[in-house]
């Protein structure tokens, strides 16, 4: 008989890639096209792009080590119908928690909060990797992509925000006026100024979206072509 197989460690270099790896190689937005929508919808401050990134990290990680964790006694034949009833309980605490904690946000944020039961990149990664890997790989594997997914909607909210209104919104230090008050004419305003009305359109998010991906594929050559 072979010798027992060793554990492989917690961290290991295959499990290490699965944080990284999203956040440039395969990440959901740029490279794979899943939750595209939340960059357009939820972009217009930081606060709402922080917390939906929270938010659908949360899911993610809870729903694949739950799905994980049943995928052996998850009957096929209704595989999906089983991760939309996971996923769906979770985004109901996550948005009761937001409304306890975050009401203005969660306000904002409204309907998008319930669209994660549908977020595409949630149901991928239930059904492709949380289907088929223990629940240690496949937290990981919804850290990773929580975060990738978050990296790609708070850069563009911070683009956005600070050119179209001038501050920044950050949970916890509320509003932070970058570049003066429009009100006051203070700082860059006093010097006639104007915000860019058209960053805080949805259109302004497709083309920041853009710009990401062609910076992400300077940088990293071997993803031109994919």
């Amino acid at each position: 008989m072979s010798e027992e197989k060793k554990s492989e460690p917690l961290f290991s270099k295959k499990n290490k890639a699965l944080i990284t790896n999203p956040l440039n190689q395969i990440n959901p937005v740029t490279i794979q096209v899943l939750g595209i929508c939340s960059a357009l919808a939820v972009t217009v401050q930081m606060d709402n792009a922080i917390i939906m990134s929270i938010a659908v990290t949360a899911v993610l990680i809870i729903g694949n080590v739950l799905v994980s964790l049943m995928r052996n006694i998850i009957p096929g034949k209704i595989r999906i119908i089983v991760q939309l009833v996971i996923v769906a309980a979770l985004v109901i605490i996550v948005d009761q928690i937001l409304k306890a904690y975050v009401y203005d946000v969660s306000k904002k944020l409204s309907v998008f909060v319930g669209l994660i039961i549908t977020n595409c990149i949630i149901m991928g990664r239930l059904e492709a990797f949380a289907l088929g890997n223990k629940s240690w790989a496949s937290a990981l594997d919804g850290l990773g992509n929580g975060i990738g997914y978050g990296l790609v909607l708070v850069v563009v909210a911070f683009f956005k925000e600070l050119f179209g209104s001038g501050s920044l919104t950050i949970p916890g230090f509320g509003k932070l006026e970058i570049f003066g008050n429009a009100t006051e004419m203070t700082g860059l305003y006093a010097m006639d100024y104007m915000d860019n009305g058209l960053m805080l359109l949805p259109p302004s998010s497709l083309f920041l979206v853009g710009i990401y991906i062609w910076v992400q594929k300077w940088r990293t050559p071997e993803l031109i072509g994919e």
